[in-house]
C-alpha cells in the first residue's frame, strides 16, 4: 500500500495500482492510523500524520459524491481516534507534535465541509453530497444506519473542540430515530423501519433488522452509553428495547440446524429469513451490552449469534463466510440442498470483500469469556483470509468463498481491511491495555469502523 498507492484511497493489489472510491483523501491511510498506533508501528504512524495536514477536504476526486456516513466513520473517526491516542497513551509514537494537533484541526475542517448535509427542513441529514456546489443527489429520504451512525463521531468532535455545534447537528438527526413516528414504523418496541423523510423526519416504512442499512444504528445506541452514561442513558434505554424485542421476535433457527441462532429481518411483523456478513457484528454488540449493563442474558444470546456466524465460515471451502446467506427453505436452490442440510444456511452472494464483522464478534466473545476457542476461531479466519485473498502487493476481494481458491480476485482492497480486519485480528491476541474492551471498566469505545475513542463520561 505504502509503496504503490499511498496517499490514494485504495490499493489494487494484483497490478500494484490504486483507486479512489472515497473521494481521494487517503481512505486507507485514515483507516490504518489507529491500527498502526495500537500495533505500535511508528514509521507508518508518522507517514500518515505527516500527510494529513495536506488534505483539502473541499475538493472531492473527480467531483465524486461524498457519503456523509462513510466519510464520518472512516475519515472523521480515523482522525479523532488518532488524536485521542496520540494526545494520550501513545503520544511517544509521534515525531512531530504539531501533526497531532493537526489531526483535530483537520477533523474539524472536514466536519465544516460536511455540515451543510444537515440543512434540511427536519435536520435529518442528506447522505449523498456534491462538494463542488454544496448540493445533494436530491434524495428525499435517508437511511437508519446512515443517519444513526454519526452521533459518536460528531459528539466526540464537539467534546474535543469545545464547539457543541457538531454534536447538536448529529443528535438532532438521531432524535427522530429515538422517537420514531408514525407509530406503525416501530412494529416491535425498539425495532424500527429503514427510511426517514428529510422534510418531515417521519419514517416511510417498517422494514428492517440488524443487516446492512440498519445495523450500526443499533450498534451506536449502546456505544453512546459507554461513551457517556450520564448524557446518553436514553440511548441505552432504546438499545435495551431493541435487544429485548430482537431476542423475542427475530431470533430464528434453521430447519436443518435448529441449534443455530440467526437474526431474521422483518417487513412489518413478517419475518424474512435472510442475513449476511455485515449482520455478524450483532453477537459482539449484544455481548458489549451485556458487559456494560451487567446482564448475562445479553452476553449469552450474543455468544449464540457468534457461534452461528462462525458456522458460516467453517462450512465453506475457503473457511471464509459469504457476503449474504439465507435459511428460507421456500427459496432454497436445488443445487444447494445438500449444503443447506449440512450447514443450516445457503449462500445468496458468495463474494467476500474483506469484511471484519465475524472476527469483530469473536473479539468481543473472547474479551467477555476469556475462552481460547474464540482466539482459535479468529486465528483460523485470519489464516483463511491470508491464504485465499493475498495476491500481488496486498489482499483482494474474491468472488466465491465456496469455490477452490475463492473463485477469482476482484483486484480491490477496501480500507476497512486496515481499520478492522487487521485490528481485531491483533487485539484478540494482544495483552490487556486501556483500550481493550473489558468486562470491568471500559475507558475507550470503538466506532463502527473500529476506531477507538476515549470515553467522555465515567468509564463503565
Amino acid at each position: 500500500m505504502d509503496r504503490y498507492a499511498f496517499p490514494n484511497d485504495e490499493l489494487r493489489p494484483q497490478n500494484n495500482s490504486f483507486s479512489n472510491s472515497r473521494n481521494g483523501w487517503g481512505a486507507s491511510a485514515a483507516d490504518a492510523l489507529s491500527t498502526a498506533l495500537l500495533t505500535e508501528i511508528p514509521y507508518i504512524v508518522n507517514d500518515i500524520i505527516d500527510y494529513v495536514p495536506s488534505i483539502d477536504w473541499s475538493v472531492s476526486y473527480e467531483n465524486m459524491l461524498v457519503s456523509l456516513f462513510e466519510t464520518t466513520i472512516r475519515y472523521l473517526g480515523g482522525l479523532l481516534s488518532g488524536y485521542d491516542l496520540l494526545s494520550g497513551p501513545l503520544s511517544d509514537l509521534a515525531n512531530n507534535t504539531a501533526n497531532v494537533a493537526a489531526l483535530l484541526e483537520q477533523a474539524q475542517n472536514l466536519a465544516n465541509n460536511l455540515s451543510y448535509a444537515f440543512e434540511t427542513p427536519s435536520g435529518v441529514p442528506s447522505n449523498n453530497l456534491y462538494f463542488n456546489n454544496r448540493s445533494t443527489d436530491g434524495s428525499d429520504t435517508n437511511g437508519l444506519a446512515t443517519i444513526g451512525t454519526l452521533v459518536l463521531e460528531w459528539t466526540r468532535l464537539s467534546d474535543l473542540t469545545g464547539n457543541d455545534t457538531y454534536a447538536k447537528l448529529a443528535q438532532k438527526g438521531e432524535s427522530y430515530l429515538l422517537n420514531p413516528q408514525p407509530a406503525w414504523a416501530e412494529p416491535w418496541q425498539g425495532l424500527v423501519g429503514t427510511y426517514v423523510n428529510l422534510t418531515t423526519g417521519l419514517f416511510v416504512d417498517a422494514s428492517g433488522g440488524w443487516n446492512g442499512g440498519d445495523d450500526s444504528f443499533y450498534e451506536y445506541l449502546i456505544k453512546m452509553y459507554v461513551y457517556d452514561t450520564a448524557r446518553f442513558s436514553s440511548y441505552k434505554d432504546r438499545w435495551v428495547l431493541a435487544a429485548d424485542s430482537t431476542m423475542a421476535n427475530l431470533a430464528s433457527h434453521p430447519s436443518s440446524r435448529p441449534e443455530l441462532t440467526f437474526l431474521a429481518m422483518f417487513e412489518n411483523t413478517t419475518l424474512v429469513y435472510d442475513s449476511g456478513h455485515l449482520a455478524c457484528f450483532d453477537g459482539g454488540n449484544f455481548i458489549l451490552g451485556g458487559l456494560v449493563l451487567g446482564e448475562q442474558k445479553y452476553v449469552d444470546f450474543g455468544l449464540e449469534l457468534v457461534e452461528a456466524c462462525e458456522n458460516t465460515y467453517n462450512q465453506t471451502l475457503t473457511g471464509i463466510g459469504p457476503e449474504s446467506f439465507s435459511w428460507n427453505v421456500s427459496a432454497l436452490p436445488a443445487n444447494q440442498t445438500d449444503f443447506y442440510e449440512r450447514a443450516g444456511f445457503y449462500i445468496t452472494d458468495s463474494s467476500y470483500i474483506l469484511r471484519p464483522e465475524v472476527i469483530e464478534s469473536f473479539y468481543y466473545a473472547y474479551r467477555a469469556t476469556g475462552s481460547q476457542i474464540y482466539r482459535d476461531w479468529a486465528w483460523n479466519a485470519f489464516v483463511a483470509i491470508n491464504a485465499t485473498t493475498r495476491v500481488g502487493s496486498g489482499f483482494s476481494e474474491i468472488t466465491d468463498v465456496n469455490a477452490p481458491n475463492g473463485g477469482s480476485f476482484v483486484n480491490s482492497q477496501e480500507s476497512f481491511l486496515f481499520a478492522e480486519v487487521l485490528k481485531y485480528s491483533y487485539l484478540i491476541h494482544a495483552p490487556d491495555a486501556a483500550w481493550q474492551v473489558s468486562n470491568g471498566v471500559n475507558e475507550w469505545v470503538y466506532n463502527t469502523e473500529a476506531h477507538p475513542f476515549k470515553v467522555a463520561g465515567t468509564p463503565i
